[in-house]
């Protein structure tokens, strides 16, 4: 029996180590298990996170080993091996792939039970492969998918709409790269379509408008990393969401990443679409409404995303 309130996190780089910092301070879990190749970083880790535990609510976040989760109701996986000089993407995915394949068989080899959330990436790939390897229930691996660049989408058609993110309903599906998509033919302001909203307000609406908007999710992380290396904050804080929706058994519709089996007449990948996520992981897939153009961009998605899924013989 797994304790839902019991969380591991596995690979404590900059992903991982603020994943689990905000993990620490929901108040959702109990207890958290930091897992790295070099211990005194988890111990390191561990030890900055704990020192701020007496601003939030009860948490103990230690290092330890696989052994250690067993009970975990959640695991999440940071872990990877990043890009050597000269490397080509397909030989990067191979070597990950013997590192997920390492990974994986530990937690499995301890916990039947738990979700697996997915950040390192490229995560729809490696989410695909972790759920070929993976005995756990169907809906139990899953990965971060467009999560992010959905909260991005909103940040950004708030601001140029002038209002609150939170009421903007619009998704990025697809990829977590360069093929994703914003679905505009569904995006409303609380129930007000996007083009009736822009023409009661006097904003602009036209291709140019919204297609730089989504050139700007989409190439989000190329800036952040220009400008100071990595992302991670707000990764970390759609982990948090996700974890939310679990914990809680919220049935909260997220756009993660899981398998796809005949959404949209695709099958065998896993991408980013959105979700009922809760307790049981995901527990249903949902078809958007999509234009013409919006599915054929899925596709294309879709198959490049099986494309290197092939490359790889996964």
């Amino acid at each position: 029996m797994v304790n839902i309130q019991k969380c591991a996190v596995i690979g404590v780089g900059l992903v991982g180590a603020t994943s689990a910092f905000t993990l620490a301070g929901s108040g959702l879990f109990s207890e958290i298990i930091l897992l790295d190749q070099n211990r005194r970083r988890a111990e390191g880790e561990a030890a900055d996170i704990n020192h701020g535990i007496s601003f939030a609510r009860p948490c103990v976040v230690r290092a330890g080993d696989y052994e250690d989760l067993h009970d975990c109701g959640l695991v999440v996986l940071a872990a990877g091996a990043n890009q050597k000089p000269g490397e080509t993407r397909i030989e990067l995915l191979g070597r990950n792939h013997a590192i997920l394949k390492s990974i994986v068989g530990q937690i499995c080899a301890v916990n039947q039970e738990c979700i697996l959330l997915i950040l390192s990436n490229p995560v729809d790939i490696l989410t695909y492969m972790a759920r070929k390897m993976a005995t756990l229930p169907a809906g139990h691996v899953i990965g971060s998918g467009t999560v992010l660049d959905t909260a991005r989408l909103k940040y950004l058609l708030g601001q140029h709409l002038g209002v609150d993110s939170r009421n903007v309903h619009a998704f990025i599906i697809g990829e977590h790269g360069d093929s994703e998509l914003a679905v505009w033919s569904s995006a409303n302001v609380s129930g007000v379509d996007l083009d009736g909203y822009c023409q009661a307000t006097g904003k602009d609406y036209s291709f140019d408008a919204m297609n730089k908007i989504y050139e700007n999710v989409r190439d989000a992380a190329y800036s952040i990393i220009e400008g100071k290396g990595a992302t991670y904050y707000a990764i970390g804080m759609a982990v948090r969401r996700i974890a939310e929706a679990i914990v809680r058994d919220e049935h909260s519709v997220l756009p993660v990443s899981s398998l796809v089996t005949g959404h949209y007449g695709v099958s065998e990948v896993c991408l980013g679409l959105p979700a009922v996520v809760g307790r049981n992981g995901v527990e249903a897939v949902l078809d958007l409404p999509l234009s013409d153009e919006e599915r054929w961009r899925l596709l294309s998605s879709a198959k490049k995303l099986r494309g290197l899924l092939d490359e790889v013989g996964a």
